[in-house]
């Protein structure tokens, strides 16, 4: 089964932290499934996390910087037509949490503290939404309320409009996926007693949608065993609204962080996420635009490589779109041009959420000196810039890349090049910021 679990989220190649595809596609193919009416999410979070190992509850657990929940909140932030989110945590976690908001710049979300159970927290979560007036500014009671697991950071837009659609058609909606195991009954005594047609069944997953006022009298009507050892809010649908829920098919990326092993491999998608592409600022050097198109030639980088003489005006949008930059410094030790390249990153906020990477490529004359050669001065003037850009997240790694006109050389040099930045730009690694390579 872990084996089956393991591809499930090697399949999830688009987590939904970043928008996917060509441009326009996307918005093509969404603008064909609209969603009109408001629609509201609550997440529980009140878990302790114990199935981790970890002190820290897995909700709050940093990947990449920041923490797991953070990401599960953007997925839903970045959806414009999701009105709000009702975060609903421990009561001793609502500090915490609130600091994660102010910290990482959420904008749509409520906290609310939990209660003992899960059924009771999402209840609470609920009846947040309720709360219209003093809520989030132009917010209205939604049509319908999502809820999901604040361990399920990859959800994605495509899916949640299915969910939300058929919600509002049906009254309830679920997220489906085939088992992947048998399931089988056993014996007081430990031996078996009967198993399971597999594919007569499905797992029930998240995101779950109903329409507000089917959830409320669902628990409305709820029992307190309901609430302190039910786990299944459609069931709650079904049996105090007979309510039938539309169940639909999820994808992949719908897996639940649940293991500490869950973590590394959902750090591992955000970085693979980071690292689709790069954008190369030439500063409109000749020289410099020829190394960015042997760059672009060079499979061994393994992101896409866009090139722009700078980040103003025509080209700005690259700076919203992009989160690892090249800048191509010719014959000049002159860090003028990286720290107008960091003012323009840091009007842009992007280093909020996840760390830039800026490596500053120094590129020479075969003849020059090598940087580490350079002056006290030079490479302290270069490691004060790097230290200071990292306390804003922005990571800079300097290279020093000798050109010469032996071809095959060159040829060797662009590939290490490659290999180099592919490494810095995967492991965004804090140690090594500042640090001024030659290659």
């Amino acid at each position: 089964m872990e084996d089956d679990n393991r591809h499930d989220k090697d399949k999830a190649a688009n987590p939904g932290i970043f928008p996917a595809g060509e441009p326009g596609q996307s918005d093509r193919r969404l603008e064909e499934l609209s969603v009109d009416f408001p629609v509201s999410v609550v997440l529980p979070a009140g878990g302790t996390g114990e199935r981790t190992g970890l002190t820290t509850p897995k909700q709050f657990c940093s990947l990449s910087g920041r923490p797991l929940i953070s990401y599960t909140i953007q997925a839903f932030e970045r959806v414009s037509w999701i009105q709000s989110v009702v975060v609903v945590v421990a009561k001793e976690s609502m500090d915490l949490m609130a600091d994660f908001i102010q910290r990482f710049q959420h904008r749509k979300v409520r906290v609310v503290p939990g209660g003992t159970t899960r059924h009771r927290s999402i209840w609470n979560g609920i009846l947040a939404l309720g709360e219209v007036e003093g809520f989030l500014p132009n917010s209205v009671r939604p049509k319908v309320v999502i809820i999901h697991d604040a361990v399920r950071p990859f959800v994605e837009e495509d899916f949640l409009i299915k969910i939300a659609r058929a919600a509002k058609e049906h009254g309830a909606a679920g997220a489906i996926r085939p088992l992947v195991s048998t399931v089988i009954a056993t014996t007081s005594e430990g031996f078996l007693d009967h198993s399971l047609e597999r594919a007569k069944y499905r797992a029930s997953e998240m995101p779950q949608g109903f329409t507000y006022d089917i959830i409320c009298q669902a628990y409305q009507r709820s029992s307190e065993y309901d609430f302190d050892f039910g786990t299944e809010c459609l069931h709650l649908a079904l049996q105090y609204c007979g309510t039938s829920a539309k169940l639909i098919e999820g994808p992949p990326s719908l897996w639940k962080v649940t293991y500490k092993r869950d973590l590394a491999a959902a750090e591992s998608i955000v970085k693979d996420a980071l690292s689709k592409s790069t954008c190369v600022v030439t500063g409109g050097s000749a020289a410099a635009e020829s190394f960015a198109g042997d760059l672009q030639k060079t499979t061994e980088l393994n992101m896409e490589v866009h090139v722009v003489p700078d980040l103003n005006r025509d080209n700005s949008s690259k700076v919203l779109k992009e989160f690892n930059f090249i800048l191509v410094s010719v014959n000049s030790f002159d860090l003028s041009a990286l720290k107008s390249t960091l003012k323009d990153l840091e009007a842009s906020n992007q280093a909020v959420l996840h760390p830039l990477v800026v490596i500053w490529v120094y590129l020479t004359t075969s003849d020059e000196p090598s940087c580490i050669s350079r002056t006290t001065a030079e490479v302290k003037a270069f490691t004060d810039v790097a230290s200071e850009a990292k306390l804003r997240n922005t990571l800079i790694y300097g290279l020093q890349l000798p050109r010469t006109q032996d071809s095959e050389c060159w040829r060797r040099s662009v590939l290490k090049f490659a290999e180099i930045t592919s490494a810095l730009v995967r492991e965004r690694s804090f140690a090594l910021v500042g640090q001024l390579l030659q290659v």
